[in-house]
């Protein structure tokens, strides 16, 4: 299978027919885009409500064709060894396809390049020797920025032809990375294809070791369920969640970069904090209980107490007749609401709704003929309202998180048999705060809010929703991720291994309880394709005690001598010259520490005449050293990373299997190649 470069601009030269293709494909995008801005809605819009609708569906087509120039257009080619259907390749009819990140047609509709989410493009990732899938050739293309300059052939059912490992392939998957994470389009594995394609309507788990590519599976998923299911992902919406800000800012071009513009980007805390703002933070203790799904009963006990149960009859006056309903008759239709375990909202919205049937009930049997309206308007009579109120009073979510927080025995009521008193204790508040707006609450209490709303109100479901490096959620984190995906399906993306708050996920099928997908289909994804075999294998050394019985990863790539271990005195001054050293290779380079270690290597840095970056900043060629404090090092990845004293990465955490976990993550950034530099004695699963 030989790569060929570009030798000539002949006629006969396959790569000169390659790469006019690329500039003919290119003219008809640009003329699908100019089509587009050239659209006249003036005379098919009845208002300026339906005109402004349809200019921003405009504006999103126009966003999504755009041409980008370092972006290939298409990547590989099918040749087919039949025709095609027509209604399986988009229209278009013939044997050899273009496989790329969109569709292009032509003047007359024609493909040029057809979308890789496309059943036909399917077998670029599926077909091998044993099942060609009727593919004859598959060809990939090489790219040096925008520019065509290489191809390479794979005859699937050429006997003659010896199997071999593309260059081109393995080539784009170790280029080297500056700035933010890229799509994978071109580099699909068949077992990440198949998790890819998974339909719209199952919840799928993907635990994958670092360098899997779990990450960027989630996001081709939801690219692929976009194109396959667009109109009613259009109407339910999608959301990715990460662990924090500066993973989102890394993964967010990847979707784009597919012409995906409408994916919402969150982590947990911006998808609970609508209403309170956290100004807090809680010890590790109070935390793990705040998070124990045990709380959501805790919280379902304490808003149901404020129902009380009637004594009096109700007495509504219309003009001059007075129409009585007994206590007993509220007191059944309280009970009836209870037993239905309705939202709590939702039971206070019905209650006056029932008295007031009652009260209809009486009217028609003395001989009048009330209807809805009468009925609406003796659900609003003040002497219903008020039985209302004091039956089933309106709660505010974050005044009953607030009285659990600050009131014992409060506490103590509804936590009885759940919570121990240790537990209790943990989780109140020294200081209780006086009101909502003055307290300073932390994450932990902001999900307990998110908990309490949705016992209230229902919160609004999504069609799809990603949550990755989900192995670090609290089962109350899962409760609030998964009522927004209540009614859809979820892609759930992780690695136990790399498990690293101290309430972090023992298991999958623990966590998929919780997110309310007990069902789901759990995916291992074993192969390595963007660490180094050497440094994945130094780092699974911690695998048989920081998560027992997971499968270690095995690297696809060989990098002789992208490992060195090195034991020194003078610690800041050998961290620079090692960042001066990566930096005589291409690519991104990470400086990875203890937090509590950043402030010193900062200054080092700066004495030695170098620039920085912070996580989340975009690594450009002029600026590609990237200081990184081991808490925020996860799901970042860096061509080459100098990873600086383990052993205080390990102290930086509240115990020693925690601190592992976190050392796992940081041994596992790096793509090219790893330093790494320590004074202090290795942790002895390193030794």
């Amino acid at each position: 299978m030989p790569a060929h470069e570009f030798e000539s601009d002949t006629t006969t030269d396959p790569l000169a027919h390659e790469r006019a293709h690329l500039a003919a494909s290119r003219a008809a995008l640009r003329a699908m885009r100019e089509d587009a801005q050239a659209l006249d809605i003036r005379d098919v819009t009845a208002n300026w409500v339906n005109a402004a609708v349809l200019q921003a569906q405009i504006d999103e087509r126009i966003k999504s064709l755009a041409d980008l120039a370092h972006t290939p257009l298409f990547f590989g080619r099918l040749d087919y060894l039949h025709v095609v259907g027509a209604e399986e390749a988009e229209g278009a009819e013939g044997e050899q396809f273009y496989i790329g990140r969109r569709h292009v047609h032509d003047a007359v509709g024609d493909p040029m390049v057809i979308d890789w989410r496309a059943p036909v493009s399917q077998p670029f990732y599926r077909a091998s020797r044993k099942d060609p899938l009727d593919v004859g050739r598959r060809r990939r293309f090489g790219y040096t920025g925008g520019d065509l300059t290489a191809y390479e052939d794979e005859h699937l059912t050429d006997p003659a032809e010896a199997e071999q490992t593309s260059k081109l392939l393995q080539a784009e998957i170790e280029r080297p990375r500056v700035g933010p994470m890229r799509d994978i389009v071109a580099t699909i594995q068949p077992e990440q294809d198949e998790i890819v394609r998974s339909e719209l309507g199952g919840t799928v788990c993907v635990q994958g070791g670092p360098g899997t590519g779990k990450t960027a599976v989630g996001l081709h998923r939801v690219a692929y369920l976009l194109y396959a299911h667009r109109e009613r992902l259009a109407r339910t919406g999608t959301l990715v969640v990460g662990p924090n800000r500066s993973f989102l800012h890394y993964i967010e071009q990847v979707l784009p970069a597919l012409g995906e513009l409408e994916v919402k980007q969150a982590t947990v805390e911006d998808l609970v904090t609508a209403q309170i703002e956290v100004r807090g933070a809680d010890e590790a203790p109070a935390a793990v209980v705040k998070g124990d799904a045990r709380m959501a009963e805790v919280l379902r006990r304490a808003l149901r107490s404020h129902v009380t149960l009637p004594t009096e009859p109700v007495m509504v006056v219309r003009g001059s007749r007075r129409w009585r309903v007994p206590a007993y008759e509220i007191e059944e239709m309280v009970q009836e609401l209870l037993a239905r375990d309705m939202r709590y909202g939702a039971a206070h919205e019905a209650l006056p709704q029932r008295i007031a049937h009652a009260v209809l009930v009486r009217m028609e049997q003395s001989g009048e003929a009330p209807d809805d309206r009468v009925q609406n308007s003796v659900a609003r009579n003040p002497a219903v309202k008020a039985a209302v109120k004091a039956i089933w009073p309106a709660v505010d979510p974050a005044k009953l998180v607030l009285r659990l927080l600050s009131d014992a025995e409060f506490l103590a009521e509804h936590a009885d048999g759940l919570l121990s008193e240790d537990e209790q204790k943990a989780i109140l508040w020294i200081k209780p705060a006086r009101s909502v707006k003055t307290a300073k609450w932390s994450a932990a209490d902001a999900v307990l809010i998110d908990e309490a709303g949705d016992l209230v109100s229902r919160t609004h479901s999504l069609g799809h929703v990603v949550i990755d490096e989900a192995q670090d959620l609290s089962p109350m984190q899962y409760r609030a991720v998964g009522r927004r995906c209540s009614t859809g399906s979820a892609t759930v993306l992780g690695d136990l291994a790399q498990g690293t708050t101290p309430w972090s996920t023992q298991s999958w099928e623990q966590a998929l309880h919780h997110l309310g997908k007990a069902d789901a289909l759990v995916e291992e994804l074993t192969a390595g394709f963007r660490v180094p075999r050497d440094v994945i294998a130094y780092a699974s050394r911690l695998l048989p005690v920081i998560s027992p019985g997971l499968t270690p990863v095995e690297s696809v790539r060989e990098s002789p001598g992208s490992l060195s271990v090195r034991e020194v005195t003078e610690l800041d001054a050998a961290v620079v010259a090692a960042c001066e050293e990566s930096l005589a290779h291409e690519g991104s380079i990470g400086l990875i520490a203890a937090d509590a270690r950043i402030p010193a290597l900062a200054d080092a840095l700066t004495a030695a005449g170098h620039t920085y970056l912070s996580p989340g900043q975009e690594t450009t060629a002029e600026s590609r050293l990237t200081l990184v404090p081991a808490s925020l090092a996860k799901g970042l990845e860096y061509d080459y990373v100098v990873l600086d004293e383990p052993a205080a990465v390990v102290d930086g955490e509240p115990d020693e299997r925690t601190g592992l976990r976190r050392l796992y993550v940081a041994l596992t950034r790096a793509v090219s190649g790893l330093t790494v530099l320590h004074a202090a004695p290795l942790p002895a699963e390193l030794a």
